[in-house]
């Protein structure tokens, strides 16, 4: 009952009663996802042997991947059970570090906009939560003190922007689609299906995914 209401929750599981809560969220088959957060890597860890099974925004909002203290990025790459969701707009991951993010855990990415009333907007000042922000020649809304406040991106212009850094189309295509679909426990959604002829997507022919059923 409880799942069919609320399907996912973000949480920092170093905080008092965090791993709990994540416990206590996956037995009701709600997906936690690890975000917002100074977790370490064996904090990380810790989550996903609780039931956490993604990332929120990946290399955003969250300890940083080092080499001596991995943080969140470097448990999320280290352990498959975790699916990363990647802000894919080339401004909050630099396009190197999406690539990176690819060649290391594909089939685990889902690619996500993070989007604010400025998506697919003209540059202008628009609200996040009462407050403003905004939207430039560049396409990144920020703060008036100039710190980057969610995305007006959309999920086709991550779909191209991740193809325009050479991964493949189809990968692209998933992440967009049968990688969240099936980490929120709902296969149906999109799978992929041969098609007769190839289909045109921003640029690339490639195969399309398609609702099953």
């Amino acid at each position: 009952m409880v799942a069919a209401s609320l399907r996912m929750v973000t949480l920092a599981p170093e905080r008092p009663g965090a791993l709990a809560a994540v416990r206590r969220f996956a037995a009701a088959g709600i997906l936690v996802s690890v975000g917002h957060t100074d977790a370490t890597a064996a904090q990380t860890r810790a989550a996903a042997d609780a039931g956490a099974r993604m990332i929120t925004h990946l290399f955003n909002a969250q300890r940083g991947l080092g080499h001596r203290e991995p943080g969140v990025p470097g448990a999320a790459f280290a352990d498959d059970r975790f699916t990363l969701g990647l802000i894919a707009d080339l401004a909050h991951v630099a396009p190197d570090v999406c690539a990176l993010v690819f060649a290391v855990a594909a089939r685990r990415v889902a690619l996500v906009t993070d989007a604010v009333a400025a998506a697919g907007m003209p540059p202008g000042r628009y609200q996040l939560g009462g407050a403003d922000v905004l939207l430039t020649d560049d396409g990144v809304p920020r703060s008036p003190e100039g710190t980057i406040a969610g995305s007006a991106l959309t999920l086709d212009r991550a779909v191209r922007n991740i193809v325009s850094i050479g991964v493949d189309p189809a990968v692209a295509l998933s992440a967009a689609t049968v990688v969240p679909a099936d980490t929120i426990g709902e296969t149906s959604l999109a799978a992929w299906h041969p098609v007769p002829s190839p289909t045109w997507c921003g640029g690339v022919t490639t195969c399309a995914p398609a609702r099953s059923g």
